[in-house]
């Protein structure tokens, strides 16, 4: 079962989501928010921008590793993958979102 899990962590105990996929990989995380509902709202965001091919950022980390940032229209960073080995597991990854953003589950 794909499912957001809403946790809190950090210094400063920020609210976070991540999606996780049914074989228990995390696929896209969060960063800190203050507030519950500004998680919240960031997980609505996810489920809305996610549909849009070109809401993904595809990059390549220093050490030749792949990864995205799925982005709202504002430009806004809404959550970011895992680092992927290959570039194909970075697109199965974005496929995964776009797939299943929107009927997963929220758990807290």
């Amino acid at each position: 079962m794909v499912k957001f899990e809403v946790y809190q962590s950090g210094a400063k105990n920020e609210y976070r989501f991540r999606l996780v996929a049914s074989n228990g990989q995390t696929i896209l995380s969060s960063e800190g928010y203050s507030a519950k509902a500004g998680c919240m709202n960031g997980i609505e965001s996810v489920r809305k921008n996610a549909v849009n091919p070109k809401a993904f950022e595809k990059s390549v980390t220093t050490n030749g590793q792949f990864r995205f940032n799925l982005k709202a229209p504002n430009g806004q960073v809404i959550g970011t993958s895992q680092n992927y080995k290959t570039e194909d597991g970075r697109n199965n990854g974005i496929q995964s979102v776009m797939k299943n953003a929107g009927i997963a589950k929220v758990v807290e």
